[in-house]
């Protein structure tokens, strides 16, 4: 017999894909147990969505499953790009972000392993994902979200206090909720197709020409790759289509015939760029591909989704534990929705560009864009600008009414990611780094300077009675081993920095003093976290 979820429970997570699983493990780090159910049968066996960027392995890695990602994925060496099956302009990109990131290259490990890996983690945690169980409908309560829920076996009822809608494209929490899922469909039809060639490759290859475009993504096993490419108009509606029918299409395009070993794969499908127009209503919440989806340039997709779960769950946690007023989930909406829009109008005009047949994008293609590329190349501060995009380390929320920007620092601001930088503990005599810092759960309070000990004795204590558990805290002095630190954030002899980090590893408050008082202010007006 199925299994039914107790209940009720506090957080009903609907969809067990990436987004859904990260948003349940990020909630088991604060104690929170919640409910998890998905209409599959189990865990995808298809790898489906391939990049995991540097942002997302930073998240893997202050769970703790970074090993498990990084060797079971392949780092991407660089990117050639071809037009008409000749080579126009090949491009370097492993180690990419060096000091921008511990990962500073894109990884390969494709959205089956994701899964796989946050599963064990929830395993771990004694939480169970709910297969086979579909939401029949909801509706909203004060304070609770009443379900109904079906097993194939039965249907049933579950009282939940909070409603995730992790459940894709296709959300039935979205459709449920009547919440408009803006957007188009791309004309174009596509195919996908995970091979075993003859010959094993670290690199990306890009293919374009007139007739249309093919992509070569290497994967983790050996001589493995994925192929994506557009159908021409005479397959574009026949059915039951095989590797065989587009292969023709394909080695037009690349100039050369492919030594195919083994298909492991092979599928068409539709793209569509499409976002949510809200993304809570009541006490439900939209993350990962059920607020918004777009074209897959860039590899941006399941990361976005990672981000968005990353983002509320810290949040959410904090309200149901009572260390957060509960209107600060509404930076979630406010923080998210402007990435995710940005992010649909980027990938639409590369993709809109990759796949338009008119003569001027042809010549452009052919001839104008590796050269642009070639010299953008040359310029490490171009080559930093890109690498911030596709890694997603670039993204920052300097309007968020969380953020409170007290510095005449004007290269590192509130709202910004913590910039990875090394530090040299002198306690522990032995090196760490900063994002290492903040790797238990809630906030984390950095010092930085020449503070009495005294003082520093009363942070503690202030600490330790009013938000224990809930902000960690360390001191950086003023030493010839961490100059580059100081550097950084502008900390000249005799000056001090306060920095306040956010869970999610943004920082919330930057001041060029410290200040008990200015931080217990940012702390309870305007993150809402009161003291205990």
């Amino acid at each position: 017999m199925t299994p039914v979820p107790p209940g009720p429970a506090q957080v009903l997570i609907v969809g067990a894909g990436p987004s859904g699983l990260m948003m349940a493990a990020q909630l088991l780090r604060y104690g929170i147990q919640p409910v998890i159910i998905d209409s599959k049968q189990g865990p995808t066996h298809q790898s489906k969505a391939l990049a995991v960027q540097a942002r997302s392995l930073e998240i893997y890695r202050q769970l703790g499953i970074i090993d498990t990602v990084i060797y079971g994925g392949k780092q991407v060496k660089g990117i050639n790009f071809h037009y008409d099956g000749e080579e126009q302009a090949t491009f370097a990109i492993d180690n990419i972000g060096i000091h921008i990131t511990p990962f500073p290259y894109v990884h390969i490990y494709e959205q089956s392993k994701n899964e796989r890996a946050l599963l064990g983690y929830l395993t771990q945690h004694s939480c169970p994902v709910y297969w086979n169980t579909t939401l029949v409908s909801l509706q909203q309560g004060t304070g609770v979200v009443n379900v109904t829920l079906n097993n194939k076996e039965q249907e049933y009822s579950l009282l939940c206090n909070w409603l995730i809608g992790a459940d894709g494209a296709h959300s039935a929490v979205r459709k449920t909720l009547n919440i408009p899922f803006t957007g188009d469909t791309y004309p174009h039809t596509f195919y996908l197709a995970d091979l075993v060639l003859g010959q094993d490759s670290d690199f990306m290859n890009m293919h374009l020409s007139q007739k249309g475009f093919v992509a070569c993504f290497p994967m983790p096993e050996k001589n493995a790759c994925r192929v994506v490419g557009n159908l021409t108009a005479k397959l574009a509606n026949k059915e039951e289509l095989t590797l065989n029918d587009v292969l023709p299409s394909l080695q037009k395009i690349t100039g050369k015939p492919l030594e195919i070993a083994q298909c492991n794969w092979f599928t068409t499908y539709g793209l569509h760029h499409r976002m949510a127009d809200k993304f809570s209503q009541g006490r439900c919440y939209l993350i990962g591909d059920a607020a918004h989806i777009h074209s897959p340039v860039g590899g941006q997709g399941m990361n976005t989704g990672l981000q968005d779960a990353y983002n509320l769950s810290w949040k959410l946690a904090g309200v149901i534990n009572k260390r957060l007023k509960p209107n600060i989930l509404g930076t979630y909406a406010a923080e998210r929705m402007p990435v995710a829009k940005q992010l649909l109008k980027t990938t639409d005009r590369a993709f809109n560009v990759i796949m338009s047949r008119s003569i001027w994008a042809g010549l452009f293609k052919k001839w104008v864009l590796p050269v642009l590329l070639k010299q953008a190349w040359q310029s490490d501060k171009l080559k930093f600008e890109f690498f911030k995009r596709i890694s997603q380390t670039g993204i920052n929320y300097p309007h968020s009414p969380l953020s409170l920007h007290l510095s005449q620092l004007k290269t590192i601001r509130a709202g910004d990611r913590l910039p990875y930088l090394k530090v040299f503990d002198e306690k522990k005599l032995q090196e760490t780094d900063l994002h290492a810092w903040c790797s238990k759960p809630g906030f984390t309070l950095i010092t930085m300077g020449l503070l009495q000990e005294l003082y520093l004795f009363s942070l503690a204590k202030w600490i330790t009675q009013n938000y224990n558990g809930w902000l960690n805290f360390f001191h950086l002095p003023s030493s010839v081993k961490n100059q580059k630190v100081f550097d950084a954030f502008d900390i000249k002899e005799g000056q001090n920095k306060t920095i306040i980090v956010r869970p999610d590893m943004h920082i919330g408050f930057i001041n060029d003093v410290v200040d008990l008082e200015m931080m217990k202010n940012y702390l309870e007006n305007v993150v809402g976290s009161p003291s205990q």
